[in-house]
């Protein structure tokens, strides 16, 4: 049976298509080495799961390696001391005996404790003496004991847990200062970082504040794909289907569209090989693994509902001000300075909606910001005089198959000077950007898809990619600040064109002088050919 792709869970290298993670699991493997706590938090479906898994095989000839769930225990273990030590006891327990060689002195001193922990119900059996157990058991292993949590998250509302990690934190200083025997690495992994555990607890409830886990090491092993590590599963695909795909290039296409986020980067891969792959317009997998059939892939992922986009729409509903934040950066392109310490903006990156540069925070990827434009603006599209006016009279832009974006840029002028002719500057640096998605959006769905290019977002100008069918157009959205200005925009734009090998571009010009003439127009700029709209 030849590998597939897969989204769902666990992914095993014998059953699925994979990128290398020997370079992962060997900087992991330092710090288990180096004796660090820490905890593996990423945005969801970003690869946690496998990594551990990988990193247990890894490392199981040198550590005896326990993996334990959060999410099996079930939420009643975690009511009280007494039950949560006797479940981890458990469950410690079954693992053990899963590692260890039967008939081993280690395994039957191990299985005896454990089994008498077990069978222990009286209440008074509870965090100190669990730990007590585990320590003992930490001192007479034959190898040095790794603790590996997954899916801590579950556990995260509980007092409980955090008096768990209040015990692994002692008896981690007690073993730097003293050389107790305990636990030689601890892995935790799930969505929110331990530190950062105080922002889902009760806020009245004050001794929950604090973080009792302190003593984590940074985790900064990067999950993401890079075009190396696509392209390197590729490879694996194309030796199996000899689809004759230009590995390089699909590969560089995966990377800019998903800035590498293993889910997207496996869902679109699924997505070309089981879904485009035999449909009208891709009858073969040769035909898929193209550039088109890429794109294709693309608009049928963001149209989709799957785990990752339902679980980003419940943190957008649980968090207000975190939507508001995204809103602003997206559709009033409203510069946005990351600040250490705000809850927000470190939502938004634990979340994996957003990615830090240069200081200032960014959309993670092309297929976030697409989504949640689309979110944003189908949000208020309904009552939408200018998007009514573009889906009455969407079929007229469409011809021989393309997109006609000159007739767009013209019809939007049009419709424009109608409807908001007399509004003044603020309104347009406000609301202009979101006035011609709204016009767009309706004509190029379903059979295109548009992203801002992040380079070029701000109050001033921003550059609209369009996809449709295959064909790329670019639509600088910029406020017009007198003709010097307007030249540099000009020259920017042809710069631009090339990176893009076009030959062709355009430009909206939102111009408040009294004096303006509004209406299309081209302008040669060397071998390019700009069609500007002014409104």
């Amino acid at each position: 049976m030849k590998k597939r792709f897969n989204v769902t869970g666990l992914c095993v290298p014998q059953k699925h298509y994979m990128v290398d993670l020997a370079d992962r699991l060997s900087q992991v493997r330092k710090m288990v080495d180096d004796g660090a706590y820490f905890t593996i938090h990423r945005a969801r479906q970003y690869g946690k799961t496998t990594l551990l898994h990988g990193l247990e095989s890894y490392l199981k000839t040198d550590y005896l390696v326990i993996s334990m769930d959060f999410q099996k225990l079930g939420t009643d273990k975690f009511e009280s001391a007494n039950s949560f030590s006797l479940s981890f006891a458990a469950s410690f327990l079954k693992e053990l005996a899963r590692n260890r060689k039967p008939g081993s002195p280690e395994a039957d001193q191990e299985t005896e404790i454990m089994r008498n922990i077990c069978q222990n119900r009286d209440s008074t059996y509870s965090l100190y003496e669990l730990f007590e157990n585990l320590n003992h058991i930490c001192k007479f292993s034959d190898r040095p004991v790794v603790l590996m949590i997954d899916e801590v998250d579950s556990a995260a509302n509980h007092q409980v847990f955090l008096d768990f990690l209040a015990q692994l934190r002692g008896y981690y200083l007690e073993r730097e200062a003293r050389g107790t025997a305990t636990f030689r690495s601890v892995i935790l992994a799930g969505l929110y970082d331990i530190k950062s555990l105080k922002a889902k607890i009760r806020p009245e409830d004050s001794q929950k504040t604090n973080s009792p886990w302190n003593i984590a090491a940074d985790f900064d092993v990067d999950m993401s794909f890079s075009r190396e590590d696509i392209a390197g599963m590729l490879k694996e695909y194309e030796d199996d289907w000899h689809t004759g795909m230009d590995i390089a290039g699909i590969a560089a296409l995966l990377h800019a569209y998903t800035s590498g986020y293993p889910f997207l980067v496996s869902r679109l891969c699924k997505l070309m090989d089981e879904k485009i792959s035999g449909s009208i317009d891709f009858p073969t997998k040769q035909a898929a693994w193209t550039r088109e059939g890429f794109l294709a892939a693309v608009r049928m992922l963001l149209t989709e509902e799957n785990t990752l986009f339902e679980s980003m729409d419940n943190k957008l509903i649980d968090y207000p001000e975190l939507k508001q934040m995204l809103r602003e950066l997206l559709l009033l392109g409203k510069p946005i300075e990351n600040i250490p310490g705000n809850q927000g903006m470190r939502m938004a990156a634990m979340f994996g909606f957003v990615i830090v540069r240069d200081g200032f925070l960014y959309v993670a990827n092309r297929i976030f910001e697409t989504r949640l434009y689309n979110g944003f603006l189908s949000e208020e599209s309904r009552n939408s005089e200018i998007s009514q006016h573009a889906l009455a009279e969407k079929n007229q832009f469409i011809r021989d198959g393309q997109l006609d974006v000159e007739l767009v840029l013209r019809k939007f002028v049009d419709y424009y000077t109608e409807l908001f002719g007399d509004y003044g500057e603020k309104f347009i640096e406000d609301d202009g950007r979101r006035l011609f998605l709204l016009y767009v959006r309706p004509i190029i769905n379903g059979s295109g898809n548009y992203y801002i290019e992040a380079r070029t977002r701000n109050y001033r100008r921003t550059d609209l990619i369009i996809d449709f069918r295959g064909q790329q157009s670019i639509i600088e959205l910029k406020i017009w600040r007198g003709n010097e200005y307007n030249s540099r925009g000009e020259e920017q734009l042809s710069e631009y064109l090339d990176y893009y090998q076009l030959k062709k571009g355009y430009m909206v010009s939102f111009n408040f002088n009294k004096k303006k003439k509004t209406g299309i127009h081209e302008i040669a700029l060397g071998d390019k050919v700009l069609v500007e709209a002014v409104v």
